[in-house]
């Protein structure tokens, strides 16, 4: 990949967490901010020190794509993040450390699935190509635990991942911090590149 390229991914990235931004503004009624996503490509074997390493509990959100792009998309959230989201979309007093109930679990998936959707539809619009998502599926887990789905999936097929670190501000005040991992495989990304000019 040559910096072109990798400037590319960088910028789907940008837009595509603009759009998720946008879709949890109105989901939570307020304004959200968000600072310069970090892209990053990277193998299987650094994605957890990325999201604070090995053992740190996260919330991942997983997408398996079809159409004109085969591949996964996983949406990680670190748990103080998650609480404070579902604090303000449920007006609940739930306090980090509290076991999460079913109506948790709930909203947690819809709030993965409006922002992956909205990351994904911009990432369609984008290059013209059709995404078909599958039903999320969630995981509350250590992070070696989590990735190891996409990384045992797609390690046939490759061993790099778009990593897109996302940090929202809201209006309260609280930082969220996100991860979206994009991994297409090679027929895929080279779709995608040849979509927006590039190969």
């Amino acid at each position: 990949m040559d910096n072109f390229e990798f400037d590319v991914l960088r910028e789907i990235g940008n837009i595509g967490s603009g759009h998720a931004a946008t879709a949890l503004a109105k989901m939570l009624n307020q304004k959200i901010d968000i600072k310069v996503p970090q892209a990053v490509v990277c193998d299987f074997n650094t994605l957890c020190e990325m999201v604070g390493g090995e053992e740190k509990i996260v919330i991942g959100i997983l997408l398996t794509l079809d159409g004109d792009v085969d591949g996964m998309m996983m949406f990680l959230l670190d748990i103080p993040s998650a609480y404070g989201l579902l604090r303000q979309l449920m007006f609940s007093d739930l306090k980090d450390g509290d076991e999460l109930n079913e109506m948790h679990n709930s909203a947690l998936h819809e709030i993965g699935n409006i922002i992956t959707g909205a990351y994904l539809a911009s990432l369609s619009d984008l290059t013209k190509l059709k995404i078909n998502a599958s039903i999320p599926y969630m995981s509350i887990d250590m992070a070696a635990a989590v990735l190891s789905v996409p990384a045992i999936e797609f390690g046939k097929l490759g061993d790099k991942a778009v990593m897109i670190e996302t940090e929202f501000d809201a209006e309260c005040g609280r930082e969220l911090n996100g991860y979206f991992l994009l991994i297409p495989t090679m027929d895929s990304y080279n779709h995608i590149m040849t979509s927006l000019g590039i190969c």
